[in-house]
């Protein structure tokens, strides 16, 4: 009897396994008995605060504890490679990217692990930029990340310092935009035009993106075609932000996820990661990617199996920079 299921993940085996383009491994299990009922009911924003009572406390060997059973079970569910954001900031200092740094170095025969700045803390304070520069000298990090709401009120200049940072060391960047579900949101035109600016096209990947949805046709359109111009890739994690809004005002209609069928109809690359496993964000999130592309094949509808393939693998190993990426249609 046909499965198309088991021929799918099958071809996804058959050219490499699964990458996982966006995760947190360094954040991973921190959800416990003690702390679940407190914070499954916080907002985003107070979950980013409630994090810092875990960083204050961590040792490294907290965090290597967290990054390798997460790589751990990537590698039980198919997973061959990652990027993993990691926090650089004043309240964990390089504590984090020192245990993803060791990860990295224990995995390196059986598993890719790339690592990319969070800027959960902005990028802008003096203390947090000097910070990032830092990590930059000691070539800590592959990939440098943004995350324009950390600065609020500034958030061009937020892009504007990333984007600077990743021509000047040649690295990528990875910028969580369109988050909320909102059509308040346009963040990704923004991440466009700065890209376009400073140089970067082919270099920057927009991680989420689902507000893009929010806005009618001829606007999805435009920034769909300024992101191939800008050579913009995208990262989809479909269970993340699965419950981000549900309200009455929402038009167009549409779920919270990243419409990537329409932007891999436009010329896109788009690449999936799981954002979250087992933490205060997401906690029965176990980072299986065969999911989160049930997921995403589900709630667009997506059923070309070799898109699909693409999505799970190619896409991937080129946004994290395991091959070389372009820009545009690969």
């Amino acid at each position: 009897m046909f499965d198309p299921n088991k021929k799918l993940i099958n071809k996804i085996k058959e050219r490499g396994g699964f990458i996982n383009s966006h995760a947190h491994f360094d954040r991973a299990f921190t959800v416990t008995e003690a702390n679940m009922e407190e914070v499954v009911h916080y907002h985003l924003f107070d979950k980013w605060g409630f994090i810092d009572k875990f960083k204050r406390q961590a040792t490294t060997q907290d965090y290597l504890s967290n990054i390798v059973s997460a790589i751990r079970m990537q590698i039980k569910y198919g997973v061959s490679g990652a990027q993993t954001f990691i926090d650089v900031d004043t309240v964990c200092g390089f504590k984090a990217l020192e245990a993803a740094q060791e990860a990295k170095r224990l995995y390196k025969d059986n598993f890719k692990l790339k690592i990319c700045s969070q800027a959960l803390k902005g990028v802008i304070e003096p203390k947090q930029n000097a910070l990032l520069r830092d990590a930059l000298e000691l070539d800590y990090l592959d990939a440098i990340g943004g995350l324009p709401r950390a600065d609020r009120g500034r958030e061009q200049d937020h892009l504007d310092e990333i984007l600077n940072l990743g021509k000047i060391y040649n690295k990528r960047v990875h910028v969580h935009v369109d988050q909320l579900n909102d059509n308040l949101e346009k963040e990704t035109e923004l991440l466009a035009r700065r890209t376009m600016h400073w140089g970067m096209e082919g270099k920057v990947t927009a991680v989420h993106g689902i507000s893009i949805a929010c806005h009618p046709k001829e606007y999805r359109r435009e920034v769909y075609k300024m992101s191939r111009d800008a050579g913009l890739s995208f990262i989809s994690c479909p269970t993340a932000w699965i419950d981000s809004r549900r309200e009455e005002t929402l038009t167009p209609t549409h779920n919270a996820v990243t419409p990537a069928e329409e932007m891999i109809a436009h010329g896109l690359v788009v690449a999936i990661g799981s954002d979250n496993i087992h933490d205060v964000y997401k906690p029965y999130s176990t980072g299986e990617m065969a999911l989160e592309l049930k997921f995403l094949l589900e709630a667009l509808h997506m059923y070309d199996s070799d898109t699909l393939v693409d999505i799970a693998t190619k896409n991937g190993r080129l946004v994290i920079g395991m091959e070389e990426f372009k820009g545009g249609r690969e």
